[in-house]
């Protein structure tokens, strides 16, 4: 493994996530938030620390997970790679709390979808930062 290539792509791939969720969640999905407010937690703002937390943490093993399968056949391996990990991840996430929790069936599927994407581009990210010299 290539320490340094490694740990390159594994911040950029955290940098990734956290700006495309920051456009997901806080432009494209505001409203759709705005009016589940009731059932947000009223302190929900003094624990955004964990998702950044829990950012860095998937950055690292998406990018790990990444270099031990890594078959260097450039963009489209790291394409393949974000949907396989994003099916794995999203169906989950998306699904499962719509079956948990009172939310529209449509918030869920556009958290499966721009999750799919937000995969699919630092699958991209880190097959172009690890690739062979």
């Amino acid at each position: 493994m290539n320490v340094k290539r490694f740990i390159w792509a594994s911040i950029a791939v955290f940098f990734a996530f956290e700006i495309i969720d920051a456009i997901v969640h806080m432009v494209i999905l505001r409203k759709a938030y705005e009016a589940l407010a009731p059932i947000w937690r009223p302190d929900m703002m003094s624990f955004v620390w964990i998702f950044h937390v829990g950012a860095l943490i998937l950055a690292f093993l998406f990018t790990y997970i990444f270099i031990k399968g890594y078959e260097n056949k450039g963009i489209l391996e790291g394409v393949r790679y974000g949907i396989i990990i994003g099916l794995f991840a999203n169906i989950p996430y998306a699904f499962y709390e719509y079956a948990m929790f009172p939310l529209p069936l449509c918030l869920c599927v556009q958290w499966f979808i721009y999750g799919m994407i937000e995969f699919i581009i630092c699958g991209m990210i880190v097959a172009g930062i690890y690739k062979a010299k």
